[in-house]
């Protein structure tokens, strides 16, 4: 069983909106509804479970009937942070699949993963058990620890942005999360899944991503978000080639 938990329980204060940024409107469709649909289209995914701000469920649900987002099996309501989110989808989820179950633990606001990623990720899973998707760093990356004077500086051949998804077997992260939970410090200062168990003493294994899935979490973002959308649109609409997702399902097909 191959499970996406799809994170999208903030305010997006950040954004300036007035609605929460994975409910801003893009082409159409909110952005979270562009995240999905990779999920939903995408033949190795079996469901889907939806973290959101408990007073948006009810217009979430209404989302999963309009764009037909028939792989939803539970929107369960947010927490306190982003860490909580998750652990309340995948409570959800443990109490409906077996623990052996792979989960992709993936951002609601980051609607340009590829169909390759996925499969990386289900993959990853599968030989390592867990995958970060990760993409090499093009620019200087800076340690500073008061955020005025440099204080190291990695070789930039060494370091990674990491992204989402963040896939791991159910009963493995769950059990993560119990151990991060009953610390006095909980999820303090652990932004992402990998982290977490990287406190735990656990290796995280690295599975390649793709640049276009960025996180649209500025103003700026969404002028980036959208000229990717009319890229891709464009690309369709004039038949420069197979899609993505398309084309990688045919050649993992033909393999």
């Amino acid at each position: 069983m191959n499970i996406a938990i799809i994170f999208a329980g903030g305010s997006g204060v950040r954004m300036g909106a007035g609605i929460p940024k994975q409910f801003l409107e893009i082409n159409g469709k909110p952005i979270i509804v562009h995240t999905l649909k990779q999920f939903q289209n995408h033949d190795m995914i079996d469901k889907i479970y939806i973290a959101v701000l408990e007073r948006y469920i009810p217009y979430m649900e209404e989302l999963c009937k309009e764009f037909r987002l028939t792989k939803v099996c539970g929107i369960v309501a947010g927490g306190e942070t982003g860490q909580d989110s998750i652990y309340n989808a995948l409570k959800k989820a443990e109490s409906e699949n077996p623990g052996d179950s792979i989960v992709l633990i993936h951002d609601g606001v980051r609607p340009f993963i590829t169909y390759d990623v996925i499969v990386n990720n289900i993959e990853g899973v599968e030989q390592y058990g867990n995958a970060i998707t990760c993409t090499p760093c093009f620019e200087t990356i800076l340690i500073s620890r008061d955020g005025e004077k440099v204080g190291s500086v990695p070789f930039r051949k060494e370091t990674y942005s990491a992204q989402a998804p963040q896939s791991f077997y159910l009963q493995d992260i769950l059990s993560a999360h119990e151990k991060v939970r009953e610390m006095p410090t909980r999820y303090e200062n652990l932004v992402d899944s990998c982290t977490m168990i990287r406190v735990l003493g656990q290796t995280a294994h690295m599975v390649p991503g793709n640049r276009g899935n960025i996180k649209v979490t500025t103003p700026e973002d969404v002028y980036v978000f959208r000229a990717l959308l009319t890229y891709r649109e464009n690309e369709q609409a004039f038949g420069l080639g197979l899609t993505d997702h398309l084309e990688a399902r045919l050649n993992r097909r033909n393999r």
